[in-house]
């Protein structure tokens, strides 16, 4: 390259800066001269729109076999509601991000994450939690199954994992994914045990399928 196209070079960068450097002049130049009305104005408008996105809205769904009628934020996640409105604190939060299934819900009988899915998704839907599992008030409440055979294969250590596993567990039977150890190892393999119980789990959900009892 000789000198003259360095030159041209040098010249055309110069001229280029000078542009960008002029635009973000005028544009300052022109909010000092903006009146605070239309700033405020135009602030306001931001405002209403996030104050719209935040309003109450009405939500009705069944939860273990009662009726709600509820008004939520479009944001809020089921698990969220479930665990702060409702205190149905037996579905547990714990990557908050889909990736270890401690907050396994069924959802018209369908196991989901519900820490993924906004709770007005669920209108008219029918939601069971590990709560709902048990037969009748808490007096005389029967465990269920699935939660007697983790009692008697000790599926579980910590305990934390353990509601979102059964909900899970439940479901993979009913789904017809139970027939082997080796599919419900596949089956589950979307909920997180960090205690390892995971062998232990299987042999309760293997009982629960061999027995025949109803899940």
């Amino acid at each position: 390259m000789n000198d003259t196209e360095n030159m041209d070079n040098e010249l055309g960068n110069s001229m280029s800066t000078r542009r960008i450097f002029l635009k973000q002049s005028s544009a300052l130049a022109a909010l000092a001269v903006t009146p605070p009305t239309a700033i405020a104005a135009v602030n306001n408008g931001i405002q209403e729109k996030v104050a719209t996105a935040l309003e109450q809205m009405p939500l009705r769904l069944t939860i273990n076999g009662k009726a709600q009628q509820l008004s939520i934020e479009p944001r809020v996640t089921l698990l969220d509601l479930l665990r702060e409105q409702l205190h149905l604190t037996g579905t547990k939060k714990g990557c908050d991000h889909g990736q270890c299934g401690a907050c396994t819900v069924h959802v018209d009988g369908a196991r989901v994450n519900a820490c993924l899915t906004l709770a007005m998704t669920t209108e008219g839907s029918t939601v069971t939690t590990i709560e709902g599992l048990t037969e009748g008030d808490q007096a005389t409440a029967q465990l269920h199954p699935m939660q007697e055979a983790f009692i008697k294969h000790d599926g579980f250590q910590c305990g934390y994992c353990t509601p979102g596993q059964i909900m899970s567990a439940v479901a993979c039977i009913r789904e017809g994914h139970a027939n082997t150890p080796e599919e419900v190892r596949e089956y589950m393999s979307g909920n997180i045990c960090r205690c390892g119980a995971y062998a232990n789990i299987v042999d309760a959900i293997m009982d629960v399928k061999q027995g025949g009892a109803r899940v």
